[in-house]
């Protein structure tokens, strides 16, 4: 080996230790001591699903018993419905569980204490978009299905009736532009309803409501040109009509 190649590996070996030292935190004041890093749905290093954003109010709610509770999980596009349409949490039996930026692992991570803790009668899961967007990271189509699957299970098992919806189209993100959406949000929505027709849960289909011809979210009448994600007002009541004939 010449002097070139031996640096080199020198190099190399000393960077792999030196962010094992760094990385490999491995008791809290250490994690407490490491770079602030911006984690898709608020979440930190120390709490990365979250957890602890609605952990005050689901300690209120757990003492309270209501029959007839319905739980909303998924990202911004539930969590801004209360934001565009606040008595439709208000004047039904329904609690909004949406965190925005969230992709499905961290919604799966908060699942049991943001939804199962609650005792809900029905949860209504809306998610994927995100995953789509890699807010994350990088993920297969089959593995954001299996993350709505696995909470579908979970809840199952819990005796609460499971509502999935389909993702919303979208024709691109202006957070993530180039990623392509709207044939990775058919196949999500595919998978999903062939999973509900052969488990029996109900699939809600807003998509078909709201899609445009090239398959996205129709502007403006649903979202705005500098948007193409989120809902606006009439967006948010087309879904409200849907859910609520679901719902019964």
């Amino acid at each position: 080996m010449n002097i070139k190649q031996i640096t080199t590996i020198l190099f190399f070996l000393t960077v792999t230790a030196n962010a094992q030292d760094l990385i490999g935190a491995d008791n809290y004041d250490k994690i407490l001591g490491l770079p602030k890093i911006t984690i898709a749905g608020n979440g930190t290093l120390m709490d990365w699903g979250n957890l602890g954003m609605f952990k005050v109010e689901n300690e209120k709610l757990q003492k309270i018993e209501d029959p007839n509770r319905v739980v909303f999980i998924g990202n911004s596009i539930t969590s801004g419905w209360s934001s565009f349409n606040q008595d439709f949490f208000i004047n039904n039996p329904f609690i909004n569980r949406g965190i925005g930026g969230q992709t499905t692992p961290q919604m799966l991570v908060r699942f049991r204490s943001d939804v199962v803790n609650l005792k809900p009668k029905s949860v209504v899961i809306l998610a994927g978009i995100n995953d789509i967007a890699r807010n994350t990271g990088p993920i297969a189509i089959e593995h954001i299905a299996e993350n709505i699957i696995s909470m579908t299970e979970i809840a199952m098992a819990n005796d609460i009736s499971v509502y999935i919806c389909s993702t919303l189209p979208a024709i691109d993100f202006p957070w993530s532009p180039g990623l392509e959406p709207a044939p990775k949000v058919m196949k999500l929505n595919s998978i999903l309803k062939k999973y509900c027709e052969k488990n029996k849960v109900s699939y809600v289909d807003y998509y078909s409501s709201m899609v445009d011809l090239n398959g996205g979210l129709k502007v403006p009448e649903f979202t705005s040109n500098d948007d193409l994600v989120h809902p606006n007002l009439a967006g948010y009541k087309v879904m409200e009509e849907i859910i609520l004939k679901a719902l019964k």
